[in-house]
């Protein structure tokens, strides 16, 4: 499963947190086709009639809402409105009031091992192999545990690169879990962006945890990235925002640089090369797991 950020200008941006004890309905909806624009545009509509937080389970979407907002004509009324072609349905299910994030890392955030090498965990997990490198991260609903393709793949990347003294930016950091690696590996300076207040705040938990403070971590998006160059950018955060904040990566760039991309469907490969060749850059390799990908894009 994996958490969904999004907006209300049709981009996954804001995570939000469930109160805790409260009543919520799970609200799944399938849509087809399952394309990415029909999911960010669904879940931007659905935040503005007070859904507050996404997961996505398999090709669906599930939205949670609290009980006293719930409203079925509303959901009706959407879907009949919705702006194009899309056949969505949906199922309800109602759960009782709980802490929410103690339920979400007892039964969605297992610790996992990438390559017997990396062990991403929470500081509740133990009896951890012993390996290179043991990140802990308290997740706290933002994105970033490595549970999702996408994460897993951008660790495999880092975990086979060579990072030691080369500056690194990691935008869309979630939990910082890449930063934090890339740091472990010894990227040096290190800076993890986030334009999501939850996120932000809790990279700053996760460097501190992980004793990897010398990272820098700001808050906001493309248009507070620093008039500086980067040897590696990595971005995975959502196929949209990428073919909007390219650009900006470019410009971060030098001649070598490495651009990593995720977040997106084998599918949008074509859209995501096209638009990095508008500024330069060239597509290397791609890996894929499960129909997501990750881009190695050079300068």
């Amino acid at each position: 499963m994996a958490l969904l950020k999004y907006s209300y200008r049709s981009q996954y941006e804001k995570t939000y947190k469930l109160i805790l004890n409260m009543n919520y309905f799970e609200v799944t909806f399938k849509c087809i086709p399952d394309t990415e624009i029909n999911k960010d545009v669904l879940t931007s509509l659905l935040g503005e009639i007070g859904f507050e937080s996404f997961v996505e389970k398999d090709r669906d979407i599930a939205g949670y809402i609290a009980e006293k907002l719930f409203s079925e004509s509303k959901i009706k009324d959407l879907i009949k409105e919705f702006p194009f072609e899309a056949e969505i349905t949906y199922e309800t299910n109602f759960i009782a009031g709980q802490n929410w994030n103690e339920e979400w890392e007892k039964n969605f955030f297992e610790p996992i091992i990438i390559d017997d090498r990396c062990a991403i965990r929470s500081s509740f997990h133990k009896d951890i192999p012993q390996v290179k490198y043991d990140i802990v991260i308290d997740p706290k609903m933002s994105f970033g545990t490595g549970h999702h393709e996408t994460t897993s793949l951008m660790i495999a990347w880092l975990l086979e690169s060579d990072l030691i003294g080369k500056s690194l930016l990691d935008m869309g950091c979630g939990t910082a879990v890449l930063a934090i690696l890339a740091r472990m590996k010894g990227a040096d300076p290190v800076l993890a962006i986030d334009i999501d207040e939850w996120a932000y705040q809790n990279s700053l938990e996760n460097v501190k945890l992980n004793h990897t403070e010398d990272i820098e971590v700001k808050q906001g998006g493309a248009e507070i990235l620093p008039n500086e160059k980067f040897d590696i950018i990595l971005a995975n955060i959502n196929r949209n925002i990428l073919l909007n904040d390219i650009q900006f990566y470019a410009k971060c760039m030098k001649a070598g640089s490495e651009l990593y991309l995720s977040g997106f469907y084998s599918e949008d490969i074509p859209a995501i090369v096209e638009e990095c060749s508008k500024y330069g850059l060239k597509y290397t390799s791609h890996t894929e797991k499960n129909n997501w990908v990750a881009l190695k894009i050079v300068s």
